[in-house]
């Protein structure tokens, strides 16, 4: 199959989606039809990447309303040290916005999800991991425990990625740094704690129909671990991206070379392009949406 064919059959399924999901009232204001009866209070605006009669990517908003019974929000590899010590000091900055926007959901009745993958060791006999290993299995098909790059669907990622991302000099060294999630992040009991394919046990049994994904990195782990959005989007869920409480493995000196908030705005682009909308933390704190204190750009680049 040749990319331009790959690239149209992956146009035709964001088409076929956004009719699933969507219908325009009579206003022109998009709303989500299947929860279009919902009274809960969680009430948020999705953005994301539609191709116009043209053949231009445009920006299209949809109106959320969602119960949060049926929600989760996965907070993925927010771990306590990465690899990298710039990806170490960015998680350790953007980790107390986290755990607000985590409390805030808590409380309005959303399923808070911790994947710290690759650390459960560290919890084990916590009430929030025995939660999820209690889940019975859902028999849902189709699950794996990582989806790379898929062709028929997406274009090859906007960033080169190829080198672990790491804008350090000296290059940090590539080894497993982390044994558990920041600190800075709490975990409630209530919480679920998990890493794998069995979340989705847990989502069939607690009858969750949308999941919202933050934390690190975008181009990496968000995109392609068995909880992360290509998985969650193939499995059917509404799947929507924290766009500004994410981050990417990018280093400048790489193809596109542009500054490292730039190369995470091109990955959330492809994201909103390919597979899901995204939304922002303020929609649900109030404020402005959390900006890295590097990130002295007067604009976002992928702001609609």
């Amino acid at each position: 199959m040749s990319f331009l064919s790959s690239m149209r059959i992956g146009e035709l399924r964001l088409a076929a989606m956004a009719i699933c999901l969507l219908f325009l009232d009579a206003t022109g204001t998009f709303i989500k039809a299947a929860e279009d009866e919902l009274s809960g209070p969680l009430i948020l605006k999705g953005r994301t990447r539609v191709k116009d009669s043209e053949g231009v990517y445009r920006v299209q908003f949809t109106k959320l309303r969602w119960a949060p019974s049926k929600t989760a929000i996965v907070v993925c590899d927010m771990w306590d040290r990465h690899w990298c010590a710039a990806a170490t000091a960015r998680v350790a900055e953007m980790a107390p916005v986290v755990d607000g926007l985590v409390s805030r959901l808590r409380a309005d009745g959303v399923l808070i999800v911790h994947a710290p993958s690759d650390t459960l060791d560290s919890y084990r006999g916590h009430p929030a991991r025995e939660r999820a290993l209690a889940a019975p299995a859902g028999g849902r098909e189709g699950l794996v425990a990582w989806i790379h790059h898929d062709p028929a669907r997406e274009a090859v990622l906007p960033i080169d990625d190829t080198d672990g991302g790491c804008p350090c000099s000296p290059a940090c060294r590539e080894e497993k740094a982390w044994t558990r999630q920041i600190d800075a992040i709490r975990i409630d009991e209530a919480d679920v704690i998990g890493d794998g394919v069995e979340l989705y046990d847990v989502f069939d049994a607690r009858g969750i129909e949308n999941v919202l994904i933050m934390g690190v990195h975008a181009n990496m782990c968000v995109l392609g671990r068995p909880f992360g959005i290509r998985q969650s989007v193939r499995q059917g869920l509404a799947t929507f991206l924290v766009r500004d409480l994410t981050d990417t493995m990018y280093n400048p000196r790489r193809r596109p070379w542009v500054d490292h908030f730039t190369g995470t705005d091109l990955i959330v682009r492809h994201v909103e392009t390919y597979w899901c909308a995204t939304v922002t933390s303020d929609q649900i704190l109030g404020g402005s949406p959390f900006r890295f204190a590097a990130d002295t750009r007067p604009t976002a680049y992928a702001a609609g």
